[in-house]
């Protein structure tokens, strides 16, 4: 298992970053209620890729797959230390589809019709993972399971729940987040909650 909770540290902070309180719990926070996931789910994969691709979600592990502990950070607020999350690493999927060199962004969507943005390099941290198992068990769905991306090194509202595609960008497009004030950097030990 890697573990990445040492995170803070590049960071130049403490593992609880400033404005934050710890709980045991995983309160479960999104934009409306937990949307019909299809009963064969695909994540589509397009852009400034070379291999555009429909992937089922059962062959994302045939991509490789790693667990991780790492600590969550929401922007409310709390932040909840290791967690272990089990799923596909962003950077494997990017070797996977070959990025072009003109890529500079992501763009995540979500069955509910939610987006966030990442600069792609970002996206290639190694905390960043495609998540569908949860501290042993199949991610739940009211915490965006089957599929979800968690972002360690910025605030949770960078990890798109019920993850349907996502976009390799040549240029900067904002989520829905973004749009309405939030942070497009999402830095926790920098306290970027807001522009």
């Amino acid at each position: 298992m890697r573990d990445v909770t040492d995170i803070h540290e590049t960071a130049g902070g403490e593992r609880l970053p400033p404005g934050q309180r710890e709980t045991s719990e995983f309160p479960v926070l999104s934009k409306g209620g937990t949307p019909s996931i299809p009963s064969d789910p695909t994540l589509d994969v397009w852009g400034a890729v070379d291999d555009e691709r429909s992937i089922p979600f059962e062959a994302l592990e045939d991509l490789g797959s790693e667990r991780q502990r790492q600590d969550f950070h929401c922007v409310t607020g709390w932040s909840r230390l290791g967690c272990i999350f089990g799923g596909l690493p962003f950077p494997t999927l990017a070797d996977a589809v070959g990025i072009d060199d003109d890529a500079s962004h992501v763009l995540f969507h979500a069955h509910d019709g939610y987006t966030t943005d990442l600069p792609l390099s970002e996206c290639l941290h190694e905390g960043v993972l495609l998540a569908w198992e949860f501290d042993g068990d199949p991610l739940p769905g009211d915490h965006g399971g089957p599929l979800r991306v968690v972002t360690p090194h910025k605030y949770a509202y960078k990890g798109a729940k019920w993850l349907s595609g996502i976009e390799f960008l040549t240029e900067r497009t904002p989520g829905y987040w973004e749009q309405r004030g939030y942070s497009g950097t999402a830095d926790p030990w920098k306290e970027e909650r807001y522009v």
